[in-house]
């Protein structure tokens, strides 16, 4: 069992069997003075076992407690010597110094390390007021205007519920402290209310009821032995920052309090005593004067609460800029009285960062970004974070040129690499800027200019009427493609990828057309919109049904593989390679069979994308690199990406024939791809002479112009174009 509930429960009979003692016995005297002096050395026990952090204020309030035994054993002595006690005496001396120490000590404990708050402050006085009304009209007054007691007795008599008072204002305090209340706190808090309580009904009771009282003072030294010994005594007010709530329980307390001048009048009018308008008076403009100001505050308080609210409203959690409603609340401030520059931000690569280093780099990546931001425009104009990636900037009052320059600034800035949670990371951005009177209309026009620079990899664009027309006409093709999907009008065609030097068809690359539509010009398009998820799903199904086809037609004949080219966007798909596999299973081809070709680019960022190519390699799909050699870090990928096949860009292919850097990295290429046991493809041959320069640098492979155009259905005899 715990010491502090040991010494509870034998202090707490201990007090029980106090008033069953005979009246005028030793045994009294003894048990009360006896009990005190062991609380206090159970004070001091505590305070060096527990090591408070207040530990002053503990020996504080333990040299009160121990004046008040110290008094109450003088009380005593004096009357065992003398037959008459004197009043005041000494006793009463010694009475007058425990309650400062009393006082002092229990307002630092429960002050702890915590804010000061004054609202506290004034609660308490708002009750001492109310307490201390009813003590001087039927305790305080009547006492001095007695005019048989001498005065100083007279002073000393009031003086004791005026301490009472004091007490009940440090009882409030360490109630409405805000903070965990601990049980020590609530043990002092029990112990100092019952000492209050007690002495209230002694002031009323004239001493009628000695014993029963006494036992009562008991029982508060037994209450304070107990907060010290409990080990939650130093943890007492070490709730940093918090504020008082003022909740109903408060509201309620405070409201009663200020219902005691009413009070007072009706009791004292329905007793038939003198009514002391004076007192009664100063007490409702004292009380009055303490609500104001707590309800001032209290307002005041709700004032500061609800502008921090709105900032926090108004505030991106993550980076601390404006987020995109203030920013439109300023834009049309803004556009009321000129006409406003807006530049809309939007990162390049953010996906890819989150994709390969976790969220958390990502979110780390968005405040260095902001950070270098705002250092960037030193002040000028509202930065604002319209969500995910995509920043804004607002220039109330620069013209076009001015704008200009600060974005390219921007855009300046935003070049250089951010060393992020210990990556280098490298993002650039597409920056759009226009102007206007109408604030959702500058934004759109942002937007466009945004989009523009994207597709361009302009370093920033401004918005012009042309670039509307341009965005018409993408909705426009964006629609008829749609259209075109669901009618079946694209199609499929094939060109051959052939051996050296004998011209023999081996494989067949698939490539989609749409009427008289540049796929140059309707992929782009349908990689922005979403729609070459649902366009490569088609390709897909009807490259692998076709493949089985010849396979049953031709036989020996037949291309040994199929390839078919897949975007970045396709591979961030959720369940692409379940796509992948339903459309071998349901047609019934071999996963080593298919070719799925990707670029360098869709790839480089890691993340999604390489683990959607792995798990086609482990499917037994293979991998093709396509356009090798004109991406990011093309030799660094074949380290992080399973690949089979590297198709040559044709810019290696072209000047093939003259001496010079194109044949040393076609060379390289090819040495690069035997060593690590790869199969190279060059691209674009369009000559002969073209065909038998790659033979003679060791390629086996080849794909142009010069075996074969892309056709809906390729001649697979045997024979084809030689290589010369």
């Amino acid at each position: 069992m715990r010491s502090w509930w040991v010494w509870m429960v034998a202090g707490a009979l201990v007090c029980a069997a106090y008033p069953l003692l005979p009246d005028g016995h030793l045994a009294l005297t003894l048990v009360y003075n006896g009990l005190g002096l062991v609380a206090v050395a159970v004070i001091v026990t505590g305070i060096r076992r527990h090591r408070p952090t207040a530990a002053l204020a503990w020996w504080t309030f333990a040299a009160g407690v121990l004046c008040f035994v110290a008094a109450d054993t003088t009380y005593e002595v004096i009357g065992f010597f003398l037959a008459e006690r004197p009043y005041p005496f000494w006793d009463d001396l010694v009475y007058f110094v425990a309650y400062p120490l009393l006082v002092a000590g229990l307002m630092t404990i429960s002050r702890g390390r915590g804010r000061r708050e004054p609202a506290g402050r004034i609660d308490a006085a708002i009750i001492a007021a109310g307490v201390g009304l009813v003590y001087w009209v039927f305790v305080i007054q009547p006492t001095l205007g007695d005019p048989s007691e001498p005065l100083f007795a007279r002073l000393v008599t009031v003086g004791y519920p005026t301490c009472d008072v004091v007490m009940c204002v440090v009882v409030t305090r360490l109630v409405s402290r805000p903070g965990t209340r601990v049980t020590s706190l609530w043990l002092l808090t029990a112990g100092c209310a019952l000492n209050f309580a007690v002495d209230v009904v002694w002031s009323l009771d004239d001493g009628a009821h000695a014993g029963h009282l006494n036992a009562g003072y008991m029982l508060a030294y037994v209450l304070w032995g107990a907060a010290a010994l409990h080990p939650s005594m130093s943890r007492i007010g070490q709730t940093p920052g918090a504020r008082p709530r003022f909740g109903r329980g408060r509201l309620v307390l405070l409201g009663g309090v200020t219902m005691t001048v009413p009070a007072v009048l009706f009791l004292q009018g329905a007793s038939g005593e003198e009514i002391n308008w004076s007192a009664i008076g100063v007490g409702a403009v004292v009380l009055f004067a303490l609500v104001v100001i707590r309800l001032g505050g209290f307002v005041g308080q709700t004032q500061r609460q609800s502008a921090e609210l709105e900032q926090l409203a108004m505030r991106d959690d993550l980076t601390g800029l404006a987020n995109r409603r203030l920013f439109e609340l300023r834009l049309r401030a803004a556009a009321e009285s000129g006409a406003p520059q807006v530049c809309l931000l939007d990162l390049n690569g953010f996906k890819q960062v989150n994709d390969r280093h976790g969220h958390a780099v990502g979110d780390h990546l968005l405040i260095a970004v902001a950070a270098r931001l705002g250092a960037e425009l030193h002040g000028e104009g509202l930065l604002a974070r319209m969500g995910g990636d995509e920043f804004a900037l607002l220039l109330a009052d620069a013209t076009a040129a001015e704008g200009d320059v600060i974005v390219d600034r921007l855009a300046g800035a935003l070049r250089e690499p951010f060393a992020v949670d210990g990556h280098e990371l490298l993002v650039g951005a597409a920056i759009g800027i226009a102007d206007g009177t109408e604030p959702v209309e500058v934004l759109r026009r942002a937007d466009v200019a945004m989009y523009a620079a994207k597709t361009t990899k302009a370093r920033f664009r401004r918005y012009v009427v042309e670039l509307d027309d341009r965005a018409d006409e993408e909705a426009r093709l964006g629609a008829e493609m749609r259209a075109a999907l669901d009618a079946g009008q694209f199609t499929l065609v094939y060109q051959p990828i052939v051996s050296l030097p004998d011209g023999e068809i081996r494989y067949v690359e698939s490539l989609v057309r749409w009427g008289r539509s540049s796929p140059a010009v309707f992929i782009p398009v349908a990689e922005r919109n979403g729609l070459i998820v649902e366009l490569g799903e088609w390709i897909l199904r009807t490259a692998c049904a076709q493949f089985v086809a010849w396979q049953a037609a031709y036989g020996e004949f037949a291309p040994e593989r199929i390839s078919v080219n897949v975007s970045a966007r396709q591979l961030a798909e959720p369940g692409f390679v379940e796509v992948v596999a339903d459309t071998l299973a349901g047609t019934g081809m071999a996963p080593g069979h298919l070719i799925v070709e990707v670029t360098e680019t869709a790839v480089f960022g890691g993340g999604v994308a390489v683990r959607a190519v792995e798990e086609l390699h482990e499917l037994g799909v293979n991998i093709a690199l396509d356009d090798f050699g004109t991406g990011h870090s093309s030799l660094g990928l074949l380290q992080t990406v399973p690949v089979d096949v590297l198709k040559v860009d044709k810019s290696f292919v072209d000047n093939l024939a003259m001496a010079g850097r194109h044949a040393v990295i076609a060379t390289a290429l090819i040495q690069v791809t035997d060593g690590l046991g790869l199969t190279a493809v060059a691209e674009g041959v369009e000559t002969a002479e073209q065909a038998r320069s790659l033979y003679e640098l060791g390629y086996r492979l080849a794909q142009g112009y010069h075996f074969g155009r892309p056709v809906p259905e390729p001649a697979f005899n045997g024979i084809g174009v030689a290589a010369g």
